[in-house]
């Protein structure tokens, strides 16, 4: 949920007006202990130009140079002295709109204490007394307090089911983190995300871990939690047994939690391949050496762009070298290699260091790569684009995934079967190995939480219909009926769960009882209407003949497949034919397929930054980190940060 922006009417606030400068809470650091180069006969003029080149100053001068944040300071301080009145509002709002400045942009508090700053806002408005990064500190805090309160109001208000992802990181220091983001589908229909805890753990075992989110679940007072997506560790299943039995215990559950644990689909996939990958082929290889070799120095990539230019290679991006343990960073450095095909010829012919470089036995000598390392490649790039398409779509954390990923399983799991059966014995191998860690996780239908089917049968383009098809496609008649069977019998009971729990009442149902009641109402002996009698007989069949919002929501005809099509704003518009249904669609699609959205709070521009650098001695780097921790334990939560919380914390 965005932030909601506050203006200031022009009618009470006039910014270059205000008569007085409101203190702070606190005495700022600054303030008191004086500017260097700023004396008692300093001129208060803070525009005056600096005197030039050709300009001799005098002694004094030399010898303390007014600074122009010193001037600046002298002018407010003589100005809000004369001034006769002020606006507390005004200066109200300009700290809150500093605080979020400060959250938004992930400043450090000491940002406000900076020269530049200060003289900027001097400049800007000389009134504003500007706090000091204690002071900032607590409206910071404050500002949290009023989101959290605010997002609390929300989610009460709409009585809805929350779905969480959680993710725990170790910094350089030893220190274990763990993040707890909600989400959720608010009513205007628009797709949201909060971080509602970030905090410092002692340990990363399951109980520690259930123990901690069902704490902050109770302070935010969240007891409707419909899954909480988490990656493959052990632990979290130890974490997500003990909150299954605490979520029971609240009365809160969605059938009993049997939905509760999803597991990450995008660190499922990354397991996959990365068995598909243990035995490199030489392939592989030789092109990763010969971009290495491209990549190792200035001047022998100037001669493969030279060589591109000559083969009339139309391409902005070069080659990138891959990380050897991440196979995505693979693919793209073959999608990429595939391009230059022609340029790395060339750059055979054309320089004989080239030739060089691969002269060894060692594996890093392996090389330069042959039409066939070229074909294999291609082979490689077609195989892995389904795992990389399916990776991407299903990591996004600003929109609904959860009705998507049936499709990337359906395709995915087609695909293997399909390899195991290849005549290639490179890719058959490969596609064994990487089956065999599928069926691990995928195989067993009891594994595989139904909400990722539930999904796409809530998707109006697909319904039901697709879903036993997929089913008859990629399983055996008797498995594709039972899974069939399932998946309407649980969104059957997941009806039943809506109905009686947030008292909705059936629109066809509840329209024909109240058409007859009112009828009946005004039905006298002496009243003989035709048409009342018709409405009364009318409304006693469709009493009987009266179906489920289930039944209609299938039975009507789909929407055109589309890649604009909006799945959110389809269930806006319809929650009035299907209000159990859109109740039941809102909490589902808010269900995130994979934990990018936690794990984006540990980005590298996060975990790399350690404790501030002109720390010399282990106790100056304890004292600052207990400070950090201090901090993190009231600012943690903020569910206005945008995605990292622990950025500004780190720069304390």
């Amino acid at each position: 949920m965005d932030i909601p922006s506050q203006s200031i009417p022009s009618e009470e606030v006039d910014y270059y007006g205000l008569q007085e400068a409101i203190g702070d809470e606190e005495p700022n650091e600054c303030e008191g202990e004086g500017v260097e180069g700023l004396e008692d006969d300093a001129p208060l003029n803070s525009h005056e130009p600096p005197p030039t080149s050709n300009e001799q100053p005098s002694t004094s001068s030399k010898r303390k140079r007014p600074s122009p944040l010193a001037a600046a300071t002298r002018a407010a301080a003589t100005t809000s002295a004369a001034a006769t009145a002020g606006s507390s509002e005004a200066q109200k709002l300009c700290r809150e709109a500093l605080a979020r400045m400060i959250i938004i942009d992930e400043l450090p508090f000491r940002f406000v204490e900076g020269e530049g700053f200060r003289y900027y806002m001097s400049v800007v408005q000389p009134l504003f007394n500007v706090p000091s990064r204690f002071t900032v500190t607590r409206d910071c805090y404050k500002l949290y307090l009023t989101e959290k309160n605010r997002l609390m109001s929300i989610l009460s208000k709409n009585m809805q089911y929350v779905s969480l992802t959680t993710n725990c990181w170790t910094s350089v220091q030893n220190l274990n983190y763990m993040c707890l983001t909600a989400h959720f589908i608010d009513g205007d229909w628009n797709y949201q995300k909060r971080v509602i805890n970030f905090c410092q753990i002692p340990d990363h075992k399951g109980d520690t871990l259930g123990k901690i989110t069902e704490k902050k679940l109770l302070e935010w007072k969240i007891e409707k939690v419909f899954s909480i997506t988490v990656d493959n560790a052990s632990s979290n299943d130890v974490a997500i047994a003990y909150l299954k039995r605490r979520i029971n215990a609240w009365k809160e559950s969605m059938l009993s939690c049997e939905l509760l644990h999803m597991r990450c689909c995008a660190h499922i996939l990354n397991l996959i391949v990365m068995d598909g990958f243990k035995e490199v082929h030489d392939s592989i290889v030789k092109i990763r050496n010969a971009v290495r070799f491209v990549r190792s120095s200035p001047s022998r990539l100037q001669k493969f762009k030279t060589c591109a230019e000559d083969e009339k290679i139309q391409s902005q991006a070069l080659v990138s070298l891959d990380v050897c343990t991440r196979w995505n960073s693979t693919y793209l450095m073959f999608e990429s290699a595939l391009k230059f095909q022609l340029a790395f010829d060339r750059l055979e012919d054309t320089c004989g260091d080239y030739l060089l470089h691969f002269t060894g036995a060692s594996e890093r000598k392996m090389g330069p790569p042959h039409m066939d390392d070229w074909e294999i490649t291609s082979k490689f790039v077609k195989f892995l684009k389904i795992f990389y398409d399916a990776t991407l779509r299903i990591s996004a954390s600003t929109h609904a995934t959860s009705h998507m990923y049936f499709h990337d399983f359906g395709t995915i799991l087609n695909a293997l079967d399909k390899w195991c059966e290849s005549d290639d014995l490179i890719f058959k191998s490969m596609a064994e190995k990487m089956k065999i860690k599928f069926d691990k996780y995928w195989g067993n239908i009891k594994n595989v939480n139904l909400i990722i089917f539930i999904a796409c049968v809530l998707d109006p383009r697909y319904k039901m219909k697709y879903v036993e098809f997929a089913f008859a496609r990629l399983y055996d008649t008797s498995t594709a009926n039972a899974l069939s069977a399932s998946v309407r019998d649980t969104l059957c009971r997941l009806f039943d769960h809506y109905r009686l729990s947030f008292g909705v009442s059936e629109q066809n149902t509840n329209l024909s009882s109240q058409t007859s009641h009112s009828r009946d109402d005004n039905v006298n002996v002496e009243n003989y209407d035709i048409s009342t009698v018709f409405v009364e007989e009318i409304s006693k069949e469709d009493q009987l003949e009266s179906k489920t919002e289930v039944e209609i929501y299938f039975t009507e005809a789909r929407e055109k497949v589309s890649d604009k099509f909006d799945i959110l704003n389809w269930w806006k518009v319809s929650s009035s034919k299907y209000p159990i249904l859109a109740l039941i669609a809102r909490d589902v699609l808010a269900i995130p397929m994979s934990t990018v959205a936690s794990e984006s709070a540990f980005s590298p521009g996060v975990v790399n930054t350690p404790l501030p650098c002109d720390m010399e001695t282990p106790d100056e780097a304890e004292a600052i980190d207990k400070e950090v921790n201090k901090v993190c334990e009231g600012l943690g939560d903020l569910g206005i940060w945008r995605y990292d919380v622990f950025t500004t914390l780190c720069k304390v």
